[in-house]
């Protein structure tokens, strides 16, 4: 548009230069067109600025991509802050009154002085002022210590571990945390990565999975609990792999499971999870020779605990093969009920149907602790019926058993109890540190157990000279 159109518009809507024409009604099409400014932003303002500079003169607008009548872009959005903390509840009523009694018994204060006035600031508060105080929520505390001293490592992460692309899918989080509650107990897992692995940007060796079969009463729930060879590379994937298929194998044959531990078979629970647990590590060493390893290279210690969901029935059945532990708190004082291992001489003899396990000798039996008994020719004797039953069916193409025994006990928990499963991180400073024992059974001996977040910082109270990954599982018995 050309200067002498740009003087046109401006004389037309230009509003410093009213129309000077009679207006007799007010009703006219430009009097509706100079209202609309004045409805939308007030009132005419004392003119224009006189060292304003003129827009005739003022210099040509930078070019836009947007046209005239286009509405400008939007600016960068922003977002509002966390929302006040709540206020503190209000004083007991009670205690106000005390207060105010207080306020007029003391010799210092005078009612009839006048209204009270900080001193800090001098003015009067208000009628109505809120004078309660902002009291910050506490925050969690850093993963406390036991002993004569703090541990070197820093207490939380450091180092991630290595990732590689094209197996994202290995990859281990630092932390797993899991719980539960069915019948009349309280599950609470956690698996920690350890100290060292934290500084050296190693993956957790430790696996922990949980896992819930069938429904109502019939239900089972596994916990598996494995442990890598700190000298294994893919020591953080044979951990897995071990939880998995023991997980598989117990889910498929979880309904006679089930039955078997409400109705006591205790013979045939120790020669079925034995045979399972076989298997297991049967896969591990096929594994193992399909990656090129030796069997010692992509093993770990495999550890399982299986509770029935029924409330009726309080049996505990814990098996595995390898190191960690199994403790009981009952009373206030741990138990340490690790499963002993046979003789080396024991174990010689010929083969029975769990694939290695030696004949048990007769013996007499605690009711408290196991729920049936077993002869010495092998044959299982049920408390509740005591009749004698057939041997379970033998495993087509038997797979050689491991190199260490098998470990199986079948126990009832009392109210009040806590069970814990415990991977070799954990059990070790159990049992050679006793300042943890005593921490975690002050902890632990209250009615209630704890919840997640504090079972967690319980399970990761660190201890000097022990830095291995920690995995813990305990149960509470109501």
């Amino acid at each position: 548009m050309t200067q002498q159109g740009d003087n046109w518009w401006d004389k037309l809507y230009d509003e410093s230069a009213p129309d000077t024409a009679p207006t007799v009604s007010g009703d006219t099409l430009d009097d509706h067109f100079a209202s609309a400014p004045r409805a939308t932003t007030g009132p005419p303002g004392p003119g224009p600025d006189p060292e304003a500079e003129d827009p005739r003169t003022a210099p040509p607008p930078v070019p836009s991509d947007r046209a005239p009548w286009e509405a400008p872009e939007p600016g960068p959005r922003s977002f509002p802050g966390p929302p006040p903390p709540a206020p503190v509840p209000q004083a007991d009523p009670a205690l106000e009154t005390d207060l105010e009694t207080d306020l007029e018994s003391d010799p210092g204060t005078d009612p009839e002085a006048g209204p009270w006035t900080d001193p800090d600031t001098g003015p009067e508060p208000a009628p109505d002022a809120d004078l309660t105080v902002q009291v910050p929520l506490p925050r969690p505390r850093a993963a406390g210590f036991v002993g004569s001293r703090p541990p070197t490592y820093e207490p939380e992460p450091t180092a991630l571990p290595v990732a590689r692309p094209g197996e994202l899918a290995e990859l281990v989080s630092d932390t797993v945390l899991d719980g539960a509650r069915y019948g009349t107990c309280t599950l609470r897992a956690a698996s920690v990565r350890g100290d060292s692995a934290r500084y050296r940007g190693e993956p957790r060796r430790d696996a922990l999975l949980t896992a819930r079969f069938g429904h109502d009463e019939a239900a089972l729930v596994l916990v598996a609990v494995a442990a890598g060879s700190r000298a294994a590379e893919d020591a953080h994937l044979a951990a897995a792999d071990a939880c998995q298929w023991i997980a598989e194998a117990v889910g498929r044959s979880h309904a006679r499971l089930s039955e078997d531990i409400r109705t006591g078979r205790r013979g045939d629970l120790k020669s079925g999870l034995h045979r399972l647990t076989d298997r297991t590590y049967g896969k591990l060493r096929a594994r193992a020779a399909d990656r090129g390893l030796a069997p010692d290279e992509y093993t770990a210690t495999l550890r399982c605990l299986l509770v029935p969901a029924d409330p009726e029935c309080r049996t505990r059945v814990f098996f595995g093969i390898g190191g960690g532990g199994l403790f009981r708190l009952r009373d206030g004082s741990w138990q340490d009920i690790e499963p002993l291992l046979p003789e080396p001489t024991a174990v010689t003899g010929a083969p029975v149907v769990g694939f290695g396990s030696p004949p048990a000798p007769a013996r007499e039996t605690d009711t408290e602790t196991d729920v049936e008994t077993e002869t010495g020719e092998g044959d299982r004797l049920t408390m509740n019926l005591g009749v004698t039953t057939a041997p379970g069916p033998l495993v087509e193409e038997p797979v050689p058993p491991p190199a260490e025994p098998f470990r199986f006990r079948a126990s009832v928990a009392r109210p009040g109890d806590t069970l814990l499963l415990a991977s070799p991180g954990l059990a070790e400073p159990m049992r050679g540190e006793p300042a943890l024992a005593r921490e975690l059974a002050a902890r632990w001996a209250e009615q209630e157990p704890p919840g997640l977040a504090a079972f967690l910082a319980d399970t990761q109270l660190r201890v000097t000279g022990y830095a291995d990954d920690r995995t813990g599982v305990a149960v509470w018995e109501a």
